[in-house]
């Protein structure tokens, strides 16, 4: 059975890698410009880093729950996880969520493939780490908008987190609706042990479940990730880019503001806040102007640059569908509150 196994890991491990260089080569063809340099930096080393997070949030995941340690990893979260019914293993992976959303992605797989949480609570509890993922770039941000724009780009932060708090809300009463009482994540067997038979204990735990749980994710995250990094040289990304901003800018938007909105597709928001501060100087934009054309650009932009940078993690380390659902609907969901929260603002000032 075991080599029977080993067999068909190989087998698809040689598909998934047939299929990765056909999707290369066929992308050099078409595009012609891409150097190895551009496939080494482009490519494959960001392709090294994803994989290396699945595998530490997978380890992360399998070491608590084999210890023991999750109620203790949610510990900060754990009275708004109890409120809501997600559990305390939803919880350690919200708090993981702060320091990484791939491995906390690659936890709240892990505890769904081994049936500690249900499907429904994998979603909301993905959907609810967009909470967390507001604040990973925050620091980078924050000083250089404000910078840049003053009052509008304070505003604009504001509206954000407003938008990002709202839709978190709303998934934690709707899991306190629908989702039945949860119990605390049970003791293990680990935890009457010694230290040094419970590490025994959950390092073949790891040994057991790792190598083919990331086996399995490596082989869909490859060739994606791949195939995205082709389509990007290939220009589609900033075709669709261009598209949604025409069609937006001209039905919605002042033509001043037409810079702000393009830039924030290309710059990954920086050129366009630098657009902003220098149509306000100008008096061509007011401050409320600047807020709403930051806020489109904002609900443009990230479905793009998401099914560009998440597309190919959240395929490989869900399935390929279930991975497509989680992203489109978070992004609706995250649209969505941003509209709310814009036509409330738009409406008070």
């Amino acid at each position: 059975m075991s080599r029977r196994r080993n067999k068909g890991g190989t087998a698809r491990l040689l598909a998934s890698l047939g299929v990765t260089a056909a999707i290369l080569l066929a992308g050099l063809h078409f595009d012609g410009r891409t150097s190895a340099r551009q496939v080494l930096d482009g490519l494959l080393w960001p392709l090294v880093q994803l994989l290396l997070t699945i595998a530490a949030g997978l380890a992360i995941g399998q070491v608590m729950e084999a210890a023991g340690w999750t109620r203790a990893f949610s510990t900060l979260a754990r009275p708004l996880f109890r409120f809501s019914r997600l559990g305390d293993r939803c919880g350690a992976a919200f708090t993981a969520a702060f320091a990484s959303g791939v491995a906390a992605n690659a936890m709240l797989q892990d505890f769904y493939k081994d049936a500690k949480i249900t499907r429904k609570q994998l979603y909301l509890t993905n959907f609810i780490n967009q909470f967390p993922a507001f604040f990973l770039h925050l620091p980078t941000t924050f000083f250089t908008v404000i910078s840049m724009t003053g009052a509008a780009g304070a505003l604009y932060f504001a509206l954000t987190f407003a938008a990002a708090l709202l839709r978190t809300l709303v998934f934690i009463f709707y899991g306190r609706w629908r989702l039945p009482p949860q119990p605390p994540a049970e003791a293990t067997a680990a935890d009457g042990e010694p230290p040094a038979a419970r590490f025994k204990g959950v390092w073949k735990t790891v040994q057991a479940k790792l190598p083919e749980r990331l086996l399995r994710i490596g082989l869909l995250v490859v060739p994606i990730y791949t195939a995205v990094f082709a389509l990007n040289r290939l220009g589609l990304f900033g075709m669709a880019r261009d598209w949604l901003a025409d069609a937006v800018v001209t039905a919605f938007v002042p033509m001043e503001s037409l810079s702000i909105v393009v830039l924030s597709f290309v710059a990954e928001f920086t050129s366009g806040f630098a657009a902003a501060g220098a149509l306000q100087d100008a008096g061509m934009l007011t401050t409320k102007q600047t807020v709403l054309a930051l806020l489109v650009g904002n609900v443009l932009a990230f479905p793009v640059r998401a099914l560009r940078h998440q597309l190919p993690h959240y395929m490989g380390i869900y399935s390929p569908r279930t991975g497509a659902e989680l992203l489109v609907l978070g992004q609706v969901f995250r649209v969505a509150s941003i509209v709310a929260v814009g036509a409330a603002y738009h409406v008070a000032a």
